[in-house]
């Protein structure tokens, strides 16, 4: 059974300790398969995949003939539901686009920043027990709305060797240019080194399970990822009047996810504290994951009760959460106290199952606290940033001194000469715009 707990008593242990990091024979197991990958290419990848996946393929591509096929047998009402998805989620993203910017308001200066997107990228979607199209959709459309070149998608395949409809469907409508069926850590180093058939890329996104997220935090520097993604986490902010039952379907919503997952409530009403945890109890009986998720809840659920709002709004800042529901009756005036939380759904009729699927926003989250310091997925993930200057040789020569003093006062004599030298001589040839 979940726990309740009093806010003014509870130790910061029993909310903050989240360590994503994997246990050592995780790590040592993961180094292997990133050794192998390197070594060996495809034949390692189809190894694995008979190993993990039960299917011994001969191509690791997803062919075009697949995909058609895949969109001919899926039904219509779904397809529409994917596409409103999609439109969704393409018409929140494109508002995420910066535009560059030249400064010229001083004489003899431009400077000024410029994006470009990032030349190749691989999306992680994992099968539990099918792709997911929700993944899909949400890494690759902020992707192309970036102007990344090509977008590689990675997902291991059934036991009969193919991936779902929904998921080549969703890849389909999204605008992902390759798919191939691998998972695990051995796609994520397939995307970093490259193979015979998968190409190299610069930058590896999407979630997975442990030795996904231990195989990208080792990758990284070869290549960029998105971040590091622990188990799925929801923390329903709830005043007395939200109904017991709403409150606990969000929260299985998440505890269904994986014996990981974290399903929190924070209220300043203990009736209703008892009252979801009753409700609790009554719908894990017939839930068919109800294994995984009454797992999730005893051992990492809680319901913590607080004096007031105020300290409610406090216990979020201090844990972070990857969602958070303000089940309250004016969540607008809750939002501006909001620190720390990755996606925040407002008022009673937003459940946290709207954004992982239709609503628009991200559901690429993050996780185990770091919402302190870090964001939901986007189109900046995507970018690069790159800043540029030009001075004309008067510009420079009035800045020169200042730079020279400066650099020597870091012991820098050469910075200080480089700065110096342009006084001296007129390369042949220049001219000043």
């Amino acid at each position: 059974m979940i726990r309740i707990l009093d806010w003014e008593s509870i130790q910061p242990e029993e909310i903050l300790n989240r360590d994503i990091r994997a246990e050592e024979d995780v790590s040592a197991a993961v180094d292997a398969v990133i050794a192998d990958v390197r070594k060996n290419g495809d034949a390692a990848l189809l190894r694995y995949t008979e190993r993990f996946d039960g299917v011994k393929l001969t191509a690791l591509e997803v062919t075009a003939a697949e995909i058609d096929a895949a969109w001919t047998a899926l039904d219509e009402d779904f397809k529409t539901t994917l596409q409103m998805a999609a439109d969704n989620i393409r018409r929140f993203h494109e508002k995420q686009v910066q535009n560059d910017f030249v400064l010229t308001d001083r004489p003899g200066i431009v400077m000024g920043q410029r994006y470009t997107p990032i030349r190749r990228v691989g999306v992680c979607v994992p099968r539990s027990p099918e792709a997911f199209p929700s993944t899909i959709l949400m890494n690759v459309i902020p992707a192309r709305i970036a102007g990344v070149e090509e977008i590689i998608v990675v997902t291991p395949p059934d036991r009969t060797g193919t991936v779902s409809a929904e998921a080549l469907a969703a890849a389909k409508i999204a605008g992902a240019d390759r798919i191939f069926k691998v998972g695990g850590a051995q796609a994520v180093a397939a995307l970093a080194y490259g193979t015979e058939t998968i190409p190299a890329v610069d930058k590896v996104v999407g979630p997975g399970g442990i030795f996904v997220a231990t195989a990208k935090r080792k990758v990284f520097g070869q290549v960029g990822i998105d971040m590091i993604a622990g188990p799925s986490e929801i923390l329903v902010l709830s005043d007395g009047d939200s109904d017991p039952a709403w409150v606990a379907a969000d929260m299985l919503s998440q505890a269904e996810h994986d014996v990981c997952a974290s399903a929190v409530l924070v209220t300043d009403s203990r009736s209703l504290a008892e009252a979801v945890q009753k409700e609790l109890e009554e719908q894990l009986s017939t839930l068919p994951r109800r294994d995984i998720a009454a797992k999730a809840l005893a051992d990492n659920g809680k319901i913590i009760v607080t004096a007031d709002l105020s300290a409610a709004v406090e216990a979020v800042n201090r844990i972070a959460p990857e969602h958070l529901e303000l089940c309250v009756a004016d969540p607008f005036a809750l939002l501006p106290q909001i620190r720390n939380a990755g996606s925040v759904f407002l008022g009673r009729s937003a459940p946290e199952a709207l954004g992982d699927y239709f609503a628009g926003p991200n559901h690429t989250l993050p996780t185990s606290g770091t919402a302190r310091f870090s964001s939901p997925l986007g189109v900046d993930d995507f970018r690069k940033r790159s800043s540029f200057l030009y001075y004309t040789r008067e510009a420079l020569a009035e800045a020169a001194p200042r730079i020279a003093d400066f650099a020597r006062r870091e012991g820098l004599e050469a910075h200080a000469r480089s700065a110096l030298s342009r006084r001296q001589t007129k390369e042949k040839g220049e001219t000043n715009p």
